[in-house]
């Protein structure tokens, strides 16, 4: 391919070809200073294990091949029993085609290999998941198999001799496939199933990317750097709300298209400065979008409405063109925006040779971060119910911080995006765990020295939704449990390995724009006893027993209060269709070293096909005082009765001691008692929280729920 290579000179030519939908922000050429730089840069990330030994790549080289071949071996042995000419059967084809991190050309040591099997028209996704299926079960370097059919995009697993491998399938409508096939043709999408067309765009949209981007070979670097970054600051998963490898790969190759001569040094900087300063909701465009007529569902907030609630919007390039980012919300965002200045402010350092690459890859502590945690706990008996109870529960757990936020006490609710086994019960039963921790940063309500935060709908509504999931998917057993706790920062040692809690190192405050930590007083809660949020799996208990007791947290918030910026529009319902630190330069000049204006002006550049969104309807700024009392939000929709409910309560509720606990001139008190019938939801005030559900109602034995009503007072 004409790309070219990393290492240009001062003399060489800019590229001929414009990329992107705006103008290059500059096209200075890399000095000798930039250069060392990035050779600094390759350095800082060797120890980390992102770069492959040549002798694995060529492992992996020759694994591809041979699976390409068992392709090409059974489309033949497809065709000859469907009686196809000999003539046509020697040019039918079939090919093995990658995307990813592996196509892109950034996966890490160990990583697994995103793959597509691309078949003629005459071989049906039923001949891939049963005569495939078998001939892959027949080699014996092939372990792990296992095939998920029913997926939204169906899959393959398996292990090829050591490398872990998912395999997608698409049935072209074509006759013979050939090996110059170029994926990116959108005319080959006419006629497809919307099966075939979801396991094509992972190909179409790495290619595409590819092809966007002014040189591959910085774009790489980049993005190993990015990602490493990303991945070392808790804000890489797309399942939890953050951004996934396709999204950072997308803001990558932006920053390339701005800066097309810069080397990777230059351009890790340049992705801080430009994305400190983006203007979100506007949307990252690599190209203009284009239409296709297929009449297939594309982003687009002028026709979509849900699409202007979109926080973060970043498009893919290949038709149909969709938002990578549907996960994020405002919590995240922010928590993202406050990592870009932090970001920018390190690379500014490096920059002026004040500080090595090392403090960019450096891991902050989460768990020295905020004062408050919602630690989230998934249990099963057995490692197999296990397995897809936790991949059940971490897929929702973005429903659960999207509830928190709507909560008008808390600012952020910031989700860990590592996972870490459970605690050992004391008791003598195996069980399976994995836990989760939530840091929580509430706000500071003017004139309110005692504050009461209620929780329970929250959580409820959260673990209602993965119950009914689990149900209607028929793989919900008996045991399955999911308990939250709400717990202080110096508890959290009971619960977490000892080698993941550090003692209090330098705490890194957020951005001066970004959301504050609450200056509030301790809180003492013990893990010891049931003062928790906790939703047992089924018991042999009437359906009366479904009840909830409310969750009144009251904590004292003091100190003066902030003036928080306001966090975006709310997260919106899934549809059914799919000014920061100045940049400082080392040498700065007029070419070399864009106004804040200019790189503003492009975060505010949107396509002339997708203008900005619509004004969302207007929100109440976090801080600000309410016009009016805020409605109670909503109860479960499994709660019935209150007459039965405090009978089934006084059964349940356990024998629990007050605490009462002291840390300077603070007194903490901890008291566990039922809240009165008065001061629950009236009835008729309630209603179904079924909008974040995957299913529209309850089982029809709903699970019985029982609940812990916890009262934190805190004082001076």
């Amino acid at each position: 391919m004409p790309f070219p290579t990393t290492n240009q000179s001062q003399g060489a030519q800019p590229p001929a070809k414009h990329y992107g939908i705006t103008s290059p922000i500059s096209l200075a050429l890399p000095k000798e200073a930039d250069l060392a730089l990035t050779q600094k840069l390759t350095e800082a990330l060797k120890p980390f294990g992102v770069f492959e030994e040549e002798l694995e790549l060529q492992r992996r080289i020759l694994v591809l091949g041979k699976l390409n071949s068992l392709v090409k071996e059974w489309i033949r042995e497809i065709s000859e029993s469907k009686n196809l000419p000999s003539s046509l059967i020697d040019t039918v084809g079939g090919k093995i085609f990658t995307f990813g991190s592996y196509r892109l050309g950034v996966h890490t040591k160990g990583a697994d290999i995103d793959a597509l099997c691309v078949a003629p028209r005459h071989v049906e996704r039923t001949d891939f998941f049963s005569s495939f299926y078998e001939k892959l079960k027949e080699q014996e370097e092939v372990k792990d198999l296992r095939a998920v059919e029913e997926a939204f995009v169906p899959v393959i697993k398996l292990c090829f001799d050591g490398i872990e491998i998912d395999i997608l399938f698409a049935r072209l409508a074509l006759q013979t496939i050939p090996e110059n096939l170029d994926l990116r043709d959108d005319s080959l999408l006419k006629n497809l199933d919307i099966r075939c067309i979801r396991s094509l765009n992972g190909c179409r949209v790495t290619d595409e990317i590819l092809h966007l981007v002014p040189n591959i070979e910085n774009f790489r670097l980049t993005l190993r750097a990015i990602k490493l970054w990303a991945k070392r600051h808790n804000i890489y998963s797309n399942i939890l709300g953050f951004l996934g490898g396709v999204s950072w790969a997308m803001l990558v190759a932006r920053t390339c298209q701005l800066y097309p001569n810069a080397v990777a040094a230059t351009l890790v900087h340049k992705f801080f400065l430009v994305f400190s300063k983006w203007e979100w909701p506007n949307p990252v465009l690599l190209k203009q979008p284009e239409d296709c007529n297929l009449n297939l569902p594309v982003w687009d907030p002028r026709v979509t409405p849900s699409d202007r609630y979109h926080l973060m919007p970043i498009i893919t390039p290949a038709y149909p063109q969709q938002n990578s980012t549907y996960n994020v919300s405002a919590s995240t965002r922010a928590v993202m925006v406050d990592e870009f200045k932090q970001g920018l402010a390190i690379t500014d350092e490096i920059m002026q040779n004040k500080a090595e690459w090392s403090k960019l890859f450096e891991a902050p502590n989460f768990f020295q971060k905020y004062k408050h945690y919602i630690v989230l706990l998934a249990s099963a008996p057995t490692e197999k119910q296990h397995l897809e109870w936790v991949g059940l529960v971490e897929s929702k757990i973005r429903i659960l911080v999207g509830n928190l936020e709507k909560n008008e006490f808390i600012m952020l609710a910031h989700v860990n995006a590592h996972s870490f086994p459970g605690p050992k019960e004391g008791n003598d039963k195996e069980e399976f765990s994995t836990m989760w921790v939530i840091g929580i940063v509430f706000k500071k309500m003017e004139g309110s020295e005692n504050l009461n935060v209620d929780l329970t709908v929250d959580i409820q509504s959260f673990t209602d939704t993965v119950y009914r999931q689990a149900i209607s998917s028929k793989m919900f057993e008996q045991e399955m449990k999911i308990t939250a706790k709400h717990v202080k920062r110096r508890q959290l040692q009971q619960l977490l390995p000892s080698n993941v809690i550090q003692s209090r190192p330098s705490r890194r405050k957020l951005s001066t724009e970004g959301p504050r930590l609450i200056n509030d007083s301790s809180l003492d809660l013990s893990v010891d006893s049931d003062n928790s949020l906790s939703v047992p799996s089924p018991p042999t208990v009437p359906a009366a027993a479904n009840k909830i007791s409310s969750v009144a947290v009251s904590a004292g918030l003091f100190g003066p209060s902030p003036s928080p910026p306001p966090m975006g529009p709310p997260a919106a319902k899934k549809p059914s269709s799919p000014p920061p630190a100045e940049d400082k330069e080392r040498r700065p000049s007029a070419e070399e070293t864009p106004s804040p204006q200019q790189v503003a002006a492009v975060a505010r550049t949107p396509s002339s096909s997708s203008p900005p969104p619509s004004p969302a309807p207007p929100l109440k700024r976090p801080g600000s005082p309410s016009p009016a009392p805020p409605v109670k939000r909503p109860g479960s929709p499994l709660a019935e009765e209150p007459s039965k409910k405090l009978k089934v309560e006084e059964e349940a509720r356990p024998e629990l001691e007050e605490e009462m606990a002291s840390q300077g001139d603070e007194a903490v008190e901890t008291d566990v008692k039922e809240l009165d019938p008065e001061q629950q939801v009236p009835s008729n005030q309630r209603v179904p929280t079924t909008d974040l559900s995957d299913v529209p109602l309850p089982p029809a034995n709903p699970i019985p729920v029982l609940k812990n009503s916890i009262k934190l007072r805190l004082s001076r």
